[in-house]
């Protein structure tokens, strides 16, 4: 998902060998390993309080975007990267626990979260945040071009909006699938026709959300030349740098949007289970689900958590989502993907 924060503590990226640690719940020196996509992030010293309270260093295993970390925690199934994962959301629920690679918990804050957002009813995976992935726009990119803010899914096909438009790929990102589903719902089987003329109009596809966001998105802050991005309805706050502007440099248009939803869970097999589910009550705490929205950029599950006064002003939560129930992502994810690959890429 979309985040903009940049961790200050030491992070073990994928791949990297990890310092071996004590492999009891039982003792002074350990180290519980959590398996997250690359955009995860958390303050700090909500970190470490959580560290000094369980006697335990955690190390954050960044694996790229959703999708693969998802692929890393099934093939490494009976030798988990880790102890936990966060990252799986509702486009890949149904792959993630098909896979039996997480052990049922159910953590005692769940009565807290809206029975909309779990969706997992073996209670592998639990409901962390939800956010809605949408087109959005560069307001100054799209005024030098002369062109007016486009406002549906529609538009995006017009040849006033040519070349301008980056999204994730479908296969290999979490956001990227998301926009296929929402294209998915809007025009049912015609919805391979829409990414055709899409493809017409110079659509450009990079294999996840960061190199969309940071590098090609104009509203990116990198010098990015595309005025329109797949990203989320939360992402124009981070663009807000300095007073209480009446508009964000950026803006989502929520009539393109789809509702994702977050999830984590103890990977099977982990070799400190405890503390894996300790994770998990933890990303649902008060404390942490607080700290979602600046952190992460998206809203928490967690009933009564306050958001952000700005969000209002410049993150609204879309009034109707484009949705999919996961029964019919999971029946027709695969068919979905090859065929939009075809379409789109080939």
């Amino acid at each position: 998902m979309k985040r903009f924060l940049t961790l200050s503590f030491t992070i073990v990226l994928a791949g990297t060998a990890l310092v071996a640690c004590s492999s009891s719940d039982s003792g002074s020196s350990r180290t519980v390993t959590l398996v997250t996509h690359d955009s995860f992030a958390v303050a700090k010293a909500t970190l470490s309080e959580f560290e000094r309270e369980h006697d335990v260093e955690v190390k954050l295993l960044k694996s790229g975007d959703a999708a693969s970390a998802l692929n890393q925690v099934i093939l490494t199934e009976g030798e988990p990267l880790g102890d936990a994962m966060f990252g799986v959301d509702n486009t890949f629920l149904s792959r993630a626990t098909d896979a039996d690679v997480f052990k049922p918990y159910e953590p005692a804050d769940l009565g807290l979260v809206p029975t909309e957002y779990q969706l997992d009813p073996t209670h592998e995976l639990t409901p962390i945040d939800f956010g809605d992935v949408c087109v959005n726009y560069d307001r100054a990119a799209l005024a030098d071009r002369g062109v007016p803010a486009p406002t549906s899914l529609d538009d995006l096909t017009q040849p006033a909006y040519r070349g301008m438009l980056v999204v994730e790929n479908a296969a290999s990102s979490s956001p990227g699938l998301a926009f296929l589903l929402a294209t998915v719902a809007e025009y049912g089987d015609g919805w391979r026709d829409y990414w055709t003329r899409l493809r017409g109009n110079g659509v450009k596809v990079v294999d996840g959300w960061e190199q969309a966001y940071f590098t090609d998105f104009a509203g990116g802050g990198q010098g990015g030349s595309y005025p329109l991005v797949v990203s989320y309805a939360s992402s124009p706050p981070a663009g807000v740098t300095e007073g209480s502007p009446a508009e964000a440099p950026t803006a989502a248009i929520l009539d393109t949007c789809f509702r994702q939803v977050e999830f984590a869970g103890v990977l099977r097999g982990a070799e400190h289970p405890k503390l894996a589910r300790a994770l998990v009550d933890w990303m649902l705490s008060a404390r942490f689900q607080a700290e979602v929205p600046d952190q992460m950029y998206v809203y928490p599950v967690r009933k009564g958590v306050a958001v952000p006064e700005s969000w209002a002003r410049y993150a609204p939560v879309p009034a109707d989502p484009f949705e999919i129930a996961p029964e019919r992502i999971a029946r027709n994810r695969s068919t979905w993907i090859d065929q939009w690959t075809d379409t789109v890429l080939r």
